[in-house]
């Protein structure tokens, strides 16, 4: 087996009127909020995808059914502790998160260092393992449209011992 692998992770949510905007762990006032049967987080989504795709667990929704009420409105932050739990399990540790969030507005850039504080200590990194970045895409696209919001994700993680 491979000391290290590498997992990569990519979701996309619908933005609607009179929703709240839950990214990277924190409430981010705007007029518009992502869509889903959680708290429709892309960006814990998509790490959560990686990590469980460099573990070779299936993905997300695998784990955490859109279908099961149980689901309904929860805090991503929970999901992502339970992947980091089935990743201790399978005897790996995580190397690094690389990620980035399309969004045309509102600007993230200002949330990023609450959102790697956040989002480190529901991993149990350090926040120099965790690089979340923003863009957008020049209006283009259902993104630049202000119509979603989309993210993706590169990991790392190790074998354990």
């Amino acid at each position: 087996m491979n000391a290290f692998r590498v997992g990569f992770g990519y979701d996309v949510h619908q933005l609607q009127e009179g929703q709240a905007f839950w990214l990277g762990g924190i409430h981010i006032p705007h007029t518009k909020g992502a869509v889903g049967h959680s708290d429709a987080d892309v960006l814990v989504h998509v790490i959560c995808d990686a990590l469980l795709g460099a573990a070779n667990l299936r993905d997300i929704g695998y784990h955490f059914s859109d279908k099961d009420p149980k689901y309904k409105g929860i805090d991503s932050k929970i999901l992502l502790k339970d992947v980091i739990h089935l990743l201790d399990e399978a005897g790996f540790v995580i190397g690094n998160v690389d990620s980035t969030i399309c969004l045309q507005v509102p600007k993230i850039n200002p949330h990023i260092p609450e959102m790697k504080t956040c989002l480190a200590e529901v991993m149990g990194i350090s926040e120099g393992q965790l690089s979340i970045k923003a863009t957008t895409t020049e209006k283009l696209g259902f993104v630049g449209r202000e119509e979603g919001v989309s993210a993706y994700c590169v990991v790392l993680i190790n074998q354990k011992g």
